[in-house]
């Protein structure tokens, strides 16, 4: 879903909206403005739906802090261990 799902919606809606108001052809046993009608409502959904998705696929989980450990080596050779923790 996300963004393709978004864009697949939008092309639906539209080719749903040409069949609703611009296509005069009546077939017989169905009509194309019905079938323009339900792409459109479908792609209105679809949209809604994939750009629930895209939003929450793009939040970032944090927690506000992280830390960092490392080895910290002085001019003289003697080594230590570091812990940080930044907000």
């Amino acid at each position: 879903m996300g963004l393709p799902g978004m864009v697949f919606s939008t092309v639906a809606a539209v080719a749903g909206a040409i069949m609703y108001w611009a296509v005069t052809y009546q077939g017989t046993g169905f009509r194309l403005s019905t079938v323009g009608l339900i792409l459109m409502i479908a792609g209105a959904f679809g949209f809604v739906v994939s750009a629930i998705v895209f939003a929450t696929s793009r939040r970032q989980v944090s927690t506000g802090t992280h830390s960092i450990d490392r080895q910290v080596t002085d001019s003289q050779g003697r080594s230590s261990s570091v812990h940080e923790e930044h907000k």
